[in-house]
């Protein structure tokens, strides 16, 4: 199965040792990834705000993002779904509207840890978190 996976999952997977990190390399692990090509600078950013907030040393913040340059996804450009990214400005960030935007298109369920955005009004893609 395809699943859309945002940056908070794959972070997740990539250092997080406890149940929402173990759900989230789960979940890589046994289906094909898609993300907007935003993914990767997400996911890193997240890193990166690990290690300057010392909640992450900087060796293991580089082997994962090692990792995370070797995730194999599928990419899809913005401009695939820009439109519908634009129809959830109201509700949602761009940023996360991409990842909706792809989970619609594709059928396939976004996978996040985001909980504000899987309440968020207005997408139509379903998601799967550690709890649903």
């Amino acid at each position: 199965m395809t699943i859309v996976v945002d940056s908070s999952t794959v972070a997740a997977a990539l250092v997080d040792d406890g149940p929402d990190g173990t759900w989230a390399r789960d979940g890589l692990r046994a289906n094909a990834l898609a993300a907007p090509a935003h993914l990767y600078v997400e996911a890193s950013n997240v890193l990166r705000r690990a290690v300057l907030a010392q909640r992450l040393g900087r060796e293991v913040a580089a082997l994962a993002h090692q990792d995370l340059l070797q995730l194999p996804a599928m990419v899809f450009p913005f401009e695939a779904l820009g439109d519908r990214v634009w129809e959830l400005h109201p509700t949602v960030t761009a940023y996360d509207a991409a990842f909706v935007a792809l989970a619609e298109e594709l059928e396939a369920p976004l996978w996040t840890l985001d909980r504000k955005l899987v309440g968020a009004s207005g997408p139509r893609c379903a998601f799967r978190t550690p709890d649903r």
